[in-house]
């Protein structure tokens, strides 16, 4: 069994606490490892090596700051084949996909180290003759990052990428059920001559660890990927301080489909976007409205497609997908699919927790029909590999239920009509729409919620700007 530490100012640490997070395989039920359990004491080590660390760092030249992240792009590929086995073996997530997330990973270090001569300021015409208006772009500071279980590896890049290539410092905080990936990461990361205190990894529960570094002083912004809950929490800890807050919370994604769509793409679109790692990502489809006339068809296909669905062992061929992340997980999905049916919904798939012989928290994969739009399975997150499925009428009232929630993360829409897509994409309140295809965003693109699914966001261009502020001079010359 692995034993990690805290990684601070350069150096793997002891934690002083005796606590340990015990790491369980979900598909196995066996502890794997041992992550340590820090505090507020961990925590405030690591911002004050990232303080100390970060005028230096900050002083330095963007491509010699994106040199560091093309060295963690190349370590992570030599690494990949590992790499991939630690994440699919601490999350239960099928080795083709999580060898996906490592390599996605490592092109995205190097996605980000290309804009190191690219980033710039403004030049502003002044009202005074003799007068030039520069806008300077200076990163943030001290940056406190905080990552979710589903994507732990990939989201740990989506924080520290553009961190350190705009000159910012960080901490980051992996989740307690998935650390380990992210301390092998700074195994690699110790291999480098990166300058002490730039990059930290410190684990422990969100409640200690995690509430020292939102609410210290020192943290310059939180970025978290998270439960809605979680991201009020941190609203509530930064306020003192006035912390900035980049925060990607849940999702209950519609996908709807129009009735011209072509059936068979949008079948297997929803469904890639539902049973992808268990259901157990933000952005996947959550719910589907379908047109009436077309509704019937739709869910004989999507039912028979939802049936041949194979899962089990997560290194097996052939398995779409594994275990729930844990028995907790596993029993919320039931229970909401147990209310569902109590308020009148029909389960025509599926329906039932189950395992692998014996091993993994599944859950089967499962259709609902006659679910009302007030009802919980289709107004909160399931995050499980289950989809009620609605028909509608006309285009007007497939708008209305789609944006009838209080999340705002994706959306997706099925049409051959350009006309009705680009309506569609105008009148959706969500931070991004798919259209005929499965929901999966790119890198150089703008990950950002509306609503509860959260403020700022990632990747692109616009995701490298949350760690930056302005300054304006003005100069008279």
């Amino acid at each position: 069994m692995k034993v990690y530490q805290h990684f601070i100012n350069g150096s793997f640490v002891e934690s002083p606490s005796t606590e340990w997070i015990e790491v369980e395989n979900p598909y196995t039920g066996e502890i794997i490892a041992r992550a340590p359990k820090g505090g507020a004491e961990e925590a405030n080590a690591a911002l004050e090596a990232a303080h100390k660390a970060q005028p230096a760092w900050a002083a330095t030249t963007a491509a010699y700051r994106a040199g560091y992240l093309k060295q963690m792009a190349a370590s992570i590929r030599a690494n990949r084949v590992e790499l991939a086995k630690t994440l699919a073996s601490e999350q239960a997530k099928i080795l083709p996909l999580a060898q996906v997330e490592i390599d996605f990973t490592a092109d995205y270090f190097d996605y980000y180290a290309g804009w190191a001569r690219i980033y710039e300021g403004e030049i502003i015409n002044s009202d005074r003759p003799n007068e030039n208006i520069f806008l300077f772009r200076k990163p943030i500071g001290v940056v406190a990052g905080i990552c979710p279980w589903n994507f732990p590896f990939f989201v740990m890049a989506r924080k520290v990428a553009p961190a350190l290539l705009t000159g910012c410092t960080i901490v980051l905080k992996p989740s307690s059920n998935t650390p380990n990936t992210t301390f092998e990461f700074a195994k690699l990361v110790a291999s480098l001559d990166l300058p002490k205190g730039v990059l930290n990894f410190v684990s422990g529960s969100g409640k200690t660890l995690g509430k020292a570094l939102v609410s210290s002083p020192l943290t310059d912004m939180v970025t978290l990927t998270g439960s809605v809950e979680a991201g009020q929490d941190i609203i509530r800890a930064s306020a003192d301080n006035v912390t900035k807050v980049s925060l990607e919370l849940g999702g209950k994604a519609p996908a709807i489909v129009f009735a011209d769509a072509d059936i068979d793409l949008a079948v297997k679109g929803v469904l890639d976007s539902r049973v992808i790692y268990s259901g157990q990502v933000c952005n996947c489809a959550e719910r589907a409205y379908v047109h009436q006339s077309i509704y019937d068809k739709f869910i004989d296909k999507l039912v028979a497609a939802f049936k041949e669905v194979k899962y089990g062992d997560p290194f097996a061929e052939g398995v779409v997908y594994s275990s729930q992340i844990d028995s907790a997980q596993q029993a919320k999905i039931d229970e909401m699919v147990v209310r569902a049916k109590a308020a009148g919904a029909q389960v025509l798939t599926g329906g039932n927790k189950t395992s692998d012989n014996g091993k993994g928290y599944f859950y089967e994969p499962t259709v609902l029909v006659n679910a009302s739009q007030d009802s919980e399975i289709v107004q909160k997150e399931i995050f499980g590999p289950v989809i009620p499925v609605l028909p509608f009428n006309d285009y007007d009232e497939a708008i209305a239920l789609a944006n009838d929630c209080e999340y705002g993360l994706t959306s997706s829409v099925f049409s051959t009509n350009i006309n009705t897509v680009m309506r569609a994409i105008k009148g959706l309140k969500f931070g991004e729409t798919y259209v005929n295809r499965e929901h999966f965003e790119g890198m150089q693109g703008f990950h950002a919620g509306w609503r509860k699914s959260g403020i700022g966001g990632a990747d692109g261009k616009h995701g490298m700007m949350e760690y930056l502020q302005s300054q304006v001079a003005y100069i008279q010359s």
